[in-house]
């Protein structure tokens, strides 16, 4: 069974992660989650877990101490799993990086907040530093959550025999294609007619193009990859 831990100072905000698929998962063990509480391992009584930068940049950096002491507690190292913190200038998150991290029997997922954390940290215990984005939050746990949903939705039966993430944006290459459902009309807008066709072969062609548009559309970048793929036979 897999296992997941976050190392954060606010541990409360990992509650959304008891509802949904992901709370099924848990409740059916097909993984365990636990968040590890950096205060626990302060360096002094009054739970300090951060300090000044060097350099007299403003704000504050979590320190190394506390941060060495979570990570240790885990025993992630001795379980050949990985320590992963999520940091705006860490390697952009991918459907790849996802189903890689899936295959792992143990992730640790340091939640920075501030400027960060000591750059000694980071070269000594992460394994792995991620991005979900060009963007800044406040802090590293709704990332870790973001992960966390991405890599549990992979794990065998986590989706249920009724769900497949085998269809969904990335998970080919290209992004998904549009769905429909009841009503056959609505707001004076209908279903494409292909998909009432029960035509299997039409509409299996009919979703090839229109996730290709829709890639090229929206995602111009994977587009140009899968073109340069298809050329040389790669795709």
């Amino acid at each position: 069974m897999m296992k997941i831990e976050c190392i954060t100072i606010f541990p409360e905000m990992f509650a959304p992660l008891e509802h949904s698929i992901i709370g099924r998962a848990q409740k059916n063990e097909l993984f365990s989650f636990n968040t590890i509480y950096l205060r626990n391992f302060a360096v002094n009584e009054y739970g300090q877990v951060d300090d000044s930068p060097y350099g007299g940049e403003p704000g504050m950096v979590l320190r190394p101490e506390p941060l060495a002491r979570a990570i240790q507690s885990t025993h992630v190292k001795e379980d050949g799993g990985k320590v992963i913190y999520l940091t705006a200038d860490g390697v952009p998150l991918t459907h790849k990086i996802v189903s890689d991290l899936s295959k792992e029997s143990h992730l640790v997922l340091v939640c920075g907040h501030y400027k960060g954390i000591d750059e000694r940290i980071r070269e000594d215990y992460v394994d792995m530093e991620i991005s979900i984005g060009d963007f800044v939050v406040s802090g590293g746990e709704l990332p870790a959550m973001l992960l966390t949903d991405a890599v549990v939705r992979l794990l065998p039966g986590a989706l249920g025999h009724k769900e497949s993430g085998d269809t969904d944006s990335f998970a080919q290459g290209p992004l998904g294609w549009p769905v429909y459902t009841r009503p056959e009309v609505f707001e004076g807008k209908s279903v494409p007619e292909v998909l009432l066709s029960g035509h299997h072969k039409r509409i299996s062609e009919w979703r090839t193009a229109e996730s290709l548009k829709r890639t090229k559309e929206r995602r111009p970048d994977i587009y140009e990859k899968l073109q340069i793929d298809t050329k040389f036979g790669t795709q």
